[in-house]
């Protein structure tokens, strides 16, 4: 009877700690649109529509291009900046744009790409975040 319990016992909390962490997992996302194909992480991505995520936990952003599976997942540090503003800050190589941070309200990635000086700065359509 007391491997019964015991196994009861586990099971439910097993059951709790999964319920807690799929509610804790959800994220919060806005769009932006980005007018030029670009490089990210040594990656090519195109113009488009492309969604930023920020974890609830508030440790990531996640860049997403609506029709493509390439991401760019970079951890981020919170600033004293608008809590609401999300946007992507480019650096302009010539004909080339590559990005050098993301944003999403008080979360901003370090410097992605430090050898580029020229910067382009490209927020969400309504500057809202949502």
């Amino acid at each position: 009877m007391r491997t019964k319990f015991r196994t009861l016992v586990v099971a439910s909390a097993a059951l709790a700690a999964a319920a807690l962490a799929i509610n804790t997992a959800k994220a919060e996302a806005t769009k932006v649109d980005v007018p030029f194909s670009f490089t990210a992480a040594g990656k090519s991505l195109p113009a488009g529509e492309y969604t930023v995520e920020r974890d609830h936990l508030g440790s990531f952003l996640k860049l997403q291009a609506k029709d493509s599976p390439l991401c760019i997942l970079a951890v981020a540090s919170p600033t004293a900046t608008d809590g609401k503003k999300v946007s992507l800050k480019f650096d302009n190589l010539g004909n080339t744009h590559v990005l050098q941070s993301i944003q999403y309200g008080n979360l901003i990635t370090p410097r992605m790409d430090r050898k580029t000086k020229n910067r382009e700065d490209l927020s969400s359509k309504d500057g809202s975040g949502q």
